[in-house]
C-alpha cells in the first residue's frame, strides 16, 4: 500500500542499538510510513528483535537474507518500498522525532528529488555529541533553492557527504534512473548518493539537525583495513555512470579533485600494513587511472592535497618517511630560531643570552 515515506533500515548484528533505532522510527510524528527492516544474516539476536517489532507494528516488514553486506541489503529493501519518498537508515543511529515529517514537508513543498538535512556525531566512547559541519558545506551551496548539481560553482562532490541516511529521495526518481547501492563491503552508498545528486533537477536543504550518527570506537577503521579497495571501485563506477549519462565533461574537474581528496582520506586513515599497500597502489597505478597525474598544480582546488599527492608521486613510502622526519627537524629548528628572536625583542640581549646558557647547561635560575 502506498505511503508517504518508506524507511529502509539494514541491520547486521545490531542487537545493542536496534531497539533504540526502531523506537525512534515507530514514534516519528509522521505516521504514514512503511518500515522495511532487512536483517543481513545476523548471528546475534537481531532477527528475533526485528520479528518482535514486526509483530507489534503493522507498518514494519521484517526481511531476512543471507549475509551480503549493507549494499545488497539496501537493494533488497528497495524492492519492498511503496512510499513517495525513501529514507535509508543505519540501525545504529538515532533520530529526532520529527525527522521524517520535517524532511517530507521540505521535499513535497519544493517538489524535490532529494531533501538533505543536517546531522551531528554521537561519540559513544565519551557519550558526547559533536557537530558535523562537513555534512553540508554551506559555502558551496548555490544561492537558488531548489537547485541542481549544475548550479554548484565548484567542488560539487564536497557539497554533501556520500552517505544516504541524512537525505530523502523521491522513489519515482530513484526508479527512473534505476539507482542502486554498490554491493561491496564498504563505501557502498557513495555511488547511489552521488549519482542521485548529479541527476536530480531539484535538491533542497535545511539547517535543522535531524539525525545523530553513532561513532563507535575503531569499528569502521577495522572494516576498512579489510576492504581498502572499495573506495576506488566506487569512484570508477561513478565515473562510468557519468560517462554513460554524457555529463562527465561538465563535472570532470570536480570529480578528479574529489578523487584526490578521497584517495588521500582513505590513505591517511589506514594503519599498516594496509597503508603501504594503498600508498603503492595509488603511486603506481590509481593516481594515473583516476586522471590525477594528467593535470598541473593549478587544476587542483586544495594546495595541501596537491602537495601530499606530489610527495607520494615523487617518493616511495620509505623515502617519504625520511623526508618527513627531516622536514620535522627543520621545522623544529626554525621554531627555536623564531623563539630566540622573539625573546631578544621582548627581553633584551642579556636575558636572552642567559636563557640560551640555561638551555645548554641547565644552570640558569631566575
Amino acid at each position: 500500500m502506498a505511503c508517504q515515506v518508506s524507511v529502509i533500515i539494514t541491520a547486521y548484528n545490531a542487537q545493542e542499538y536496534l531497539a533504540q533505532c526502531l523506537d525512534c522510527i515507530r514514534n516519528q510524528t509522521l505516521k504514514d510510513i512503511q518500515i522495511i527492516c532487512v536483517d543481513d544474516g545476523s548471528t546475534d539476536r537481531t532477527p528475533e528483535i526485528l520479528d518482535q517489532y514486526a509483530a507489534l507494528d503493522s507498518r514494519i516488514i521484517a526481511v531476512h537474507q543471507k549475509n551480503g553486506g549493507a549494499g545488497a541489503a539496501r537493494n533488497h529493501g528497495l524492492t519492498y518500498a511503496t512510499g513517495e519518498y525513501l529514507s535509508i537508515l543505519d540501525a545504529d543511529d538515532f533520530y529526532e522525532p520529527d525527522m521524517l515529517e520535517t524532511a517530507y514537508r521540505l521535499a513535497t513543498e519544493n517538489q524535490a528529488d532529494i531533501a538533505v538535512f543536517r546531522c551531528d556525531l554521537y561519540r559513544e566512547a565519551t557519550d558526547t555529541i559533536a557537530p558535523c559541519n562537513y555534512s553540508v558545506h554551506n559555502n558551496l551551496l548555490p544561492q537558488k533553492s531548489p537547485f541542481a548539481a549544475t548550479d554548484v560553482q565548484q567542488d560539487v562532490f564536497k557539497l554533501f557527504v556520500g552517505w544516504a541516511w541524512d537525505k530523502l529521495f523521491r522513489r519515482s526518481f530513484v526508479e527512473q534512473y534505476h539507482l542502486r547501492f554498490q554491493e561491496q563491503r564498504t563505501t557502498n552508498d557513495m555511488l547511489f548518493v552521488f549519482s542521485a545528486m548529479l541527476l536530480a533537477q531539484r535538491i533542497v536543504t535545511t539547517q535543522q539537525v535531524l539525525a545523530h550518527h553513532r561513532q563507535a570506537e575503531g569499528t569502521l577503521s577495522v572494516t576498512r583495513e579489510k576492504s581498502w579497495m572499495c573506495f576506488y571501485n566506487a569512484l570508477t563506477a561513478l565515473r562510468s555512470n557519468m560517462q554513460q549519462w554524457g555529463i562527465y565533461s561538465r563535472f570532470e574537474q570536480d570529480f578528479i579533485n574529489y578523487c584526490l581528496h578521497f584517495s588521500l582520506w582513505n590513505l591517511n586513515t589506514l594503519k599498516e600494513p594496509t597503508h603501504t599497500l594503498l600508498y603503492n597502489k595509488l603511486r603506481e597505478e590509481w593516481f594515473a587511472d583516476l586522471g590525477i597525474q594528467d593535470h598541473p598544480q593549478e587544476y587542483f582546488y586544495h594546495r595541501g592535497e596537491y602537495n601530499q599527492y606530489r610527495d607520494i608521486h615523487r617518493y616511495t613510502s620509505a623515502q617519504l618517511k625520511r623526508v618527513q622526519e627531516k622536514r620535522r627537524k627543520q621545522a623544529q629548528s626554525g621554531n627555536v630560531l623564531l623563539r630566540g628572536i622573539r625573546c631578544l625583542q621582548e627581553n633584551g640581549i642579556g636575558y636572552t643570552l642567559r636563557n640560551i646558557q640555561h638551555k645548554i647547561t641547565g644552570r640558569f635560575h631566575h
